[in-house]
């Protein structure tokens, strides 16, 4: 008897799913006749949405960048915010990707997730849980655990299962490209307002962004997949992203951001040096720069010599050359006030050298450990920012274990680009799409050195999928061998 009735039990998780669809419409249909009311069917217009969600919500991925572009930070009780619509997004994305892994467990292949890339980041996110134990203030450092899981999985996992070809990447990055683009065009109509004043350029963008660093740096990273999207396509596709290109720059040039400029010819450099196989060199010059600056600031306090002078230290908000001008001088306000923090960073190392203070918890924690000999006429930090260097940011909140870890990532991310280059055809779309992805992904690197991004879903957004489309750049590179050696 119970073999029989096994006959008759659905198997199969789709069949499992047909089974709950069909009692859900028996039963709300029952109900709706016996209560003599449609909100009976309630239950089945979600059981219906799920389904949706659970079969094509890659509809809802796409979706995710075409408004990525317009999402705004909202405050909630508690000092916390979220960015809508993004975070909503985010957080039913992770459960439709992880739903989908538990009833297509082989949907991404094994090999890419036991890449070095996903293991580190996994490493990373463990000890973000550790720090978060010894937290100063834990219900934002459970946030920003929270916040890191929505991002890893729908821009990582997701990419995994739903950027299969070429053509899916180009679609992604054109969604968003064509937003970013619109952004710029509602950002020039308020700008032109003020006659595109470098003072003007916070106050136009953050209709839209938090302020033009952040503007800048998503038009930044965006313009290698204009640039290698045109070289991948034909006819009008091709017109278009060449607009795109033409539109991003002309944001960038007016967006009046130092940093994003430069990144451009640093990628063209680094791209340079993976060409000639000199990646591991250059890592190596970076990390003995690094100690031996460190080394040098920290012996016998000998940072204390570039301590600002109050008055002198300015902000030339009515011309941009002098404002160039009082970089390299040193008294440009905006500079010397990273200095303060990077300075309040170090002695909060020092404070807890293993946990940090743990995540999200820079501010106010800084305060206590700033240095008044660097002080500047905004150190008051009324918009609540944090070290302008997202290296000693996550030192400081995450100790010496999380900036290791984040350091591996990025050199194992850089070589994996290296080698991949070596391994694609010349003119192939794999190849295009690992040096748009390479370049947005050098062009966000250098942007942390004196920002904090990583966290902000404009910009964060393309960092994780970058990452991951440099393992899928290696399983598509993997399959064009075999293929050879078949042929």
């Amino acid at each position: 008897m119970s073999q029989r009735l096994a006959q008759w039990l659905p198997r199969s998780p789709e069949q499992r799913l047909f089974a709950g669809f069909v009692l859900l419409l028996l039963g709300g249909g029952a109900a709706t006749l016996l209560q003599g009311t449609p909100m009976a069917l309630l239950p089945l217009a979600a059981g219906v949405g799920l389904l949706l969600l659970l079969t094509e919500w890659r509809l809802l991925y796409y979706l995710l960048f075409v408004t990525l572009a317009f999402s705004r930070e909202v405050g909630l009780p508690g000092g916390l915010s979220m960015d809508v619509p993004s975070e909503p997004l985010l957080l039913v994305l992770t459960g439709c990707v992880l739903a989908t892994l538990l009833l297509r467990p082989a949907a991404i292949p094994g090999r890419e997730l036991r890449h070095p890339l996903v293991i580190l980041l996994l490493l990373m996110l463990l000890w973000a849980v550790v720090s978060t134990t010894f937290s100063v203030d834990t219900t934002k450092s459970v946030k920003y655990l929270l916040a890191k899981t929505w991002y890893l999985v729908p821009f990582g996992l997701g990419t995994l299962l739903l950027v299969r070809r070429p053509q899916d990447l180009w679609r992604v990055a054109g969604l968003y490209t064509a937003g970013a683009c619109l952004t710029v065009f509602i950002v020039a109509v308020r700008h032109a307002a003020h006659g595109f004043s470098f003072e003007s350029i916070n106050e136009s963008v953050q209709v839209l962004y938090r302020n033009h660093v952040i503007y800048a740096t998503v038009l930044a990273l965006l313009l290698p997949f204009t640039l290698y999207g045109a070289r991948s396509s034909q006819g009008a596709a091709r017109v278009a992203w060449r607009v795109g290109m033409v539109i991003l720059l002309f944001g960038l040039i007016t967006a009046y951001a130092r940093a994003s400029v430069l990144a451009l010819p640093v990628a063209g450099l680094f791209y340079g040096v993976a060409r000639l196989r000199q990646t591991r060199l250059l890592l190596i010059v970076a990390v003995a720069g690094l100690v031996t600056g460190a080394t040098y600031f920290l012996s016998q306090n000998n940072y204390m010599l570039y301590a600002p002078e109050f008055e002198k230290t300015v902000f030339n908000g009515q011309n941009f050359s002098k404002h160039l001008e009082a970089t390299y001088k040193l008294q440009d306000v905006s500079g010397m006030e990273r200095v303060y923090r990077w300075v309040a960073a170090i002695r909060m190392t020092a404070a807890k050298p293993l946990v940090g203070s743990g995540p999200s918890t820079f501010y106010p924690e800084y305060k206590r450990y700033t240095v008044r000999s660097f002080r500047t006429y905004v150190s008051d930090n009324p918009e609540k920012s944090t070290t302008h260097n997202y290296f000693l940011l996550v030192l400081a909140e995450q100790g010496f274990p999380g900036l290791i870890l984040f350091f591996i990532l990025l050199g194992v991310a850089l070589l994996t680009f290296e080698a991949l280059y070596h391994r694609t055809r010349p003119g192939s779309q794999p190849r295009y799409v690992l040096l748009a992805c390479g370049m947005s992904f050098v062009i966000i690197l250098f942007h942390l050195l004196l920002n904090e991004l990583v966290e902000v879903d404009k910009i964060g957004s393309f960092f994780f999928l970058n990452l991951f489309m440099l393992i899928r750049v290696g399983s598509w590179t993997r399959s064009e061998l075999a293929n050879e050696v078949m042929g």
